[in-house]
Formats: C-alpha cells, sequence, structure tokens
C-alpha cells in the first residue's frame, strides 16, 4: 500500500516536472518582455500595459510554433486569473465606505448604464453580445483590468482574444487621452475640486490615468478621484458575477439544461475573499503591497501573453466599428457623470 502511494506520488511529482519544464520557456520569454514594458514606460513615460501588448504583438511568430507556445498560453490564461485575484488588495470596504453617497450613486447607476449602452450601441453597429459588453464594461468599470476579468467569464470562441486585445489597446490609449483632456474639462465646466475629482474618478478608464488627472489638478483632486475610482473597481465583482450567471444559464438553454449552481470562477471568489481579509486591517502594509505590486506584473505578464497570441493584421482587420463603439461608450459615460453633477448642485 505504501509503495504504490509512494509511487502514485512519484509520478504526479514527474508530470508536474515536466509540465513546468514545458510552461519555463514561454513564461520566461513573457517576463523578459514584460520588464522591457515596465523600464520603456519608466523611463519614457506612457501606460506599461500598452507598451506590454504591443511588445508582445512583435513577438506574434513565437506564439504559433516552438518550445514558447505552453508557456505563452499559460501566461495569457492562468497567470491572468491569478492577477486579477491580488487585485482585491488595492481596495478595502472602509475606503469604499468613506466616500459619501454622491459618488457612490454615480457609480451604481454609470457603470450598468455604461454597458447597457454598450450592448445596446454594439447590436445596432451588428457586433457579437461578447464584444459589446466586453467594451461597456472595460470603459464603465475600470478599464484594462475590467476587460481582463469580464473576457474571463465571457463565452470563447475565435474572435474572443481578438476582441479583448483591442480592447486592452483602444481602452487604454482613450484613458491616456482622458488623462489629459478631463482636467481641462473640468475648469472649463467650473466644477469645484470635490466635483472635479468625482468627474475625473467617475470617468476616466484606468486607475494610474486617475491618479496622474487628478493629482495634476491637486492633491484633494486626486484623492476624491483616487478613492471613486476605487468605486468603481469594486463594481467589478458583481458585474462579473452577473455577467457569468447569464452565460451560464444561456449555456444551460442551448444544452436544455438547468444551471444547477452559481457559476462563480475561482479568481473571481478569490478576490473577495482578498477584500474581505484586506477590511479586516490585520493584514501588514508590507503584504498589501507585495500583493498589489504581484498583481501588477501578473497582469504585465499576461498582457505580452496574450500579445504575442494576437496580430497587427487581424486587428486592422477589424474595421471602424469596435473603435467608434469605445469611443461612444466614452463619450456617453462623461455626459452622463457631467449632467449628473451639474443637476445635483
Amino acid at each position: 500500500m505504501i509503495s504504490s502511494n509512494q509511487t502514485l506520488l512519484a509520478n504526479r511529482i514527474s508530470a508536474l516536472r515536466e509540465q513546468i519544464i514545458e510552461i519555463l520557456p514561454g513564461f520566461i520569454l513573457c517576463l523578459v518582455v514584460g520588464m522591457a514594458s515596465k523600464f520603456v514606460s519608466e523611463h519614457y513615460g506612457g501606460p506599461t500595459i500598452l507598451y506590454a501588448v504591443l511588445m508582445g504583438m512583435a513577438l506574434n511568430y513565437l506564439s504559433l510554433e516552438g518550445r514558447c507556445v505552453a508557456g505563452i498560453v499559460f501566461s495569457a490564461k492562468a497567470v491572468l486569473r491569478f492577477g486579477i485575484a491580488l487585485l482585491g488588495a488595492r481596495i478595502t470596504i472602509e475606503q469604499l465606505l468613506g466616500l459619501g453617497m454622491t459618488p457612490i450613486a454615480i457609480v451604481l447607476v454609470g457603470v450598468p448604464a455604461t454597458i447597457g449602452f454598450g450592448y445596446l450601441c454594439g447590436r445596432w453597429l451588428k457586433m457579437s453580445r461578447s464584444q459589446s459588453v466586453l467594451s461597456g464594461a472595460s470603459v464603465g468599470i475600470c478599464g484594462a483590468s475590467a476587460a481582463l476579468a469580464v473576457s474571463a467569464v465571457l463565452p470563447e470562441n475565435k474572435e474572443s482574444e481578438k476582441n479583448l486585445i483591442f480592447t486592452v489597446i483602444s481602452v487604454t490609449a482613450l484613458s491616456t487621452l482622458a488623462m489629459i483632456a478631463y482636467p481641462l474639462i473640468v475648469n472649463m465646466l467650473g466644477f469645484n475640486e470635490s466635483e472635479s475629482g468625482i468627474f475625473l474618478g467617475a470617468t476616466i478608464h484606468d486607475v494610474a490615468q486617475v491618479v496622474g488627472a487628478g493629482y495634476m489638478v491637486s492633491d484633494n483632486v486626486g484623492d476624491i478621484a483616487t478613492f471613486s475610482k476605487l468605486l468603481r473597481v469594486a463594481m467589478l465583482v458583481p458585474v462579473v458575477v452577473v455577467i457569468s450567471v447569464i452565460v451560464a444559464r444561456a449555456g444551460a438553454a442551448k444544452k436544455n439544461q438547468t444551471a444547477s449552481k452559481l457559476p462563480l470562477p475561482g479568481f473571481l471568489i478569490a478576490f473577495v475573499i482578498i477584500v474581505v481579509i484586506n477590511s479586516s486591517g490585520y493584514v501588514p502594509v508590507i503584504i498589501t503591497d507585495a500583493m498589489t505590486e504581484l498583481s501588477r506584473w501578473c497582469l504585465i505578464i499576461a498582457m505580452v501573453g496574450l500579445g504575442m497570441k494576437a496580430s497587427f493584421k487581424e486587428l486592422a482587420e477589424m474595421g471602424w466599428r469596435p473603435m467608434f463603439l469605445m469611443v461612444a461608450n466614452t463619450i456617453f459615460l462623461a455626459l452622463l457623470v457631467a449632467i449628473w453633477l451639474f443637476l445635483a448642485r
């Protein structure tokens, strides 16, 4: 009996070792390219995620055949989900409750409204349901991070990765433009510091660009913008849960089955658990900082892997409709928040 157990354990260790050896070359490649994108971002400016995608796409041929394929797939899927789960280390329940009612109300209305608008506009443009939802969620919640999380629960098909890459590139580019333009817009609209912070936090897509735009105006505006943005990030959980349920029920309906359980992906459960633990106040700052940094690196590596699996030619073939949808979503959200703030005066 002992010998049989030992043999089983030895076989499992051997299989794990072979799997690691298979994955390692591609994973190390993604890590090195990710480090290069981080270096370029720190020394020359610009979003690290965008550089990671573009550098990865330049190496698209490595994902077609050779020793790196398995590691690239691992980076684009497993590392991605692990990084999303660790995003929970950025948020505490106390932070969200301290935002006050105005930003909470704006976010609770703005996020689903933007996703709904994106869905309807996408269907009008004759785009797929998945791409329409992905576009609306990335603009409405938190840019590239939301796109990555939502794509993980949407139905997979031959267009999924191409749609995700396009969404990440376009939402990052639009977020960078918003970081430059929106501080000028809040000044033109005559918003006070509180209104400016809420507007910037509730409309700019990515966290980094929200921070940049907010502190570009003033420290107080930066603080309000950052906290408002955290509330949008927290909406990632209920949105992904709802999409998971809808996708599962739709899949079960096609197979004439009943969705018997709540289809929560493991990374989402881990995300919620980390938020709750982080909110307890017992986790040392050094650990939460380490988790946040690890999450950032996981997402960078994942974006390199996803970039390697896409090509410029495939993205060019998507046409003008996806970009029109992203811009329309961005304008819709900005107008919604601006009108809300004017009416709330």
